[in-house]
């Protein structure tokens, strides 16, 4: 039988649809992602704590869901918006139904609103706090809870979804996906792996899948590390994850990155970029509706090449505040924001975009190559 849903937005607006999923409320930052296809990785990316997720293609759920499409161990997300739910994938790959896989990890869907008219919303009016709920359905009280419901700005949602211990991962790429061209660890290099830490933030799986089909050895340990805990595991590299919401309440991690910069070569993606600018004393602001799709075109300024790429995110650094040894390498050519810097004197360097590319292009995969350099160097 079908339940009706509502999913309440703080500036007063009501969409009405059809549960799917799990029951019960939550309330999180509305926002969108136009990608095609990727949905379970979507679902999966720990980078969308504290988030309802609305997707802008209108028919979700159509391959269903896979075991090996994962990019995390459990669903962060706080809720899941689609115009149409396919309720029979076809795909010899899946083991179950979108509708099965929400319900088995308590995420609420909602099906058959305008997503159309709420994307409209979030452009025009920005990214705002919502409440999606399948057991209130008075419009007042839900309008009520969304404007009473925290920000996500100032909150730190990395303690939420990063691992409490150290662990090794030794999974490489899924053959599916093995792309021919990945960058290796150098035949001349003896056979012995460059030793890679990877903070973890809220990590995408398909970052220590790529650097592990590169040749590397990865260790993954807590966003909470020390800088004396991570240089005593003796990396070749450091590597700064992604990771959900805002930036500026990591104090932890922005201290620990200080004191790794100029010790071991650092390459940072998304949060682990905007972390590496704030400590290198940039500033952070929060975009109007942020950057979530696979589809948002880079400019690498450097070769002169667009690259397009998947993105996730809803902060970015300031180009204005970058010190004078830090440059601009690649910039978002719908808006202009920063999407990659490096500085000239540490080995350092980070993007704001996903060059794993799960789900996505593969235009940025070279990037891993970079960092291999400079483990190399």
């Amino acid at each position: 039988m079908n339940q009706t849903a509502k999913l309440a937005l703080s500036d007063g607006t009501i969409y009405t649809g059809t549960r799917f999923g799990a029951e019960g409320e939550y309330f999180g930052e509305v926002v969108f992602n136009t990608s095609l296809t990727g949905y379970q990785e979507i679902l999966t990316d720990p980078s969308y704590n504290g988030q309802i997720v609305t997707m802008t293609y209108p028919l979700i759920g159509n391959y269903g869901i896979s075991k090996d499409d994962v990019e995390s161990s459990r669903l962060a997300l706080r809720g899941f918006v689609v115009k149409e739910l396919c309720r029979n994938p076809s795909n010899f790959r899946s083991i179950q139904s979108l509708d099965d896989y929400l319900r088995e990890n308590n995420v609420i869907g909602i099906e058959g609103i305008d997503t159309r008219s709420l994307v409209r919303r979030i452009r025009t009016e920005g990214a705002m706090t919502g409440v999606l709920s399948t057991v209130d359905l008075e419009d007042a009280s839900l309008i009520k809870k969304a404007q009473q419901s925290p920000d996500i700005v100032g909150q730190d949602l990395v303690k939420d979804v990063m691992p409490s211990e150290v662990s090794q991962w030794d999974q490489g790429l899924h053959e599916i996906v093995l792309d021919p061209v990945t960058p290796r660890v150098p035949a001349e290099e003896g056979g012995k792996p460059y030793h890679v830490v990877a903070i973890d933030y809220g990590m995408k799986w398909n970052i220590p899948r790529h650097l592990t089909q590169m040749g590397c050895r990865v260790t993954i340990v807590p966003g909470t590390a020390t800088a004396e805990e991570v240089l005593a595991l003796n990396p070749d590299g450091i590597f700064l994850s992604n990771g959900p919401g805002d930036p500026r309440p990591l104090e932890y991690a922005i201290g620990t990155i200080q004191e790794l910069l100029g010790k071991k070569p650092i390459f940072g993606i998304c949060l682990g970029h905007q972390l590496l600018g704030l400590a290198l004393g940039a500033e952070i602001f929060k975009l109007k509706f942020g950057h979530r799709g696979a589809n948002q075109p880079v400019l690498n300024k450097e070769t002169g090449r667009v690259e397009i790429t998947s993105q996730n995110h809803g902060f970015a650094l300031d180009s204005e505040s970058l010190p004078e040894n830090a440059e601009v390498t690649h910039i978002n050519l719908n808006d202009e924001t920063v999407e990659g810097i490096r500085h000239s004197k540490y080995q350092a360097f980070g993007v704001q975009y996903h060059p794993e590319a799960s789900a996505g292009p593969h235009d940025s995969h070279y990037l891993f190559g970079e960092f291999l350099k400079l483990m190399a160097n």
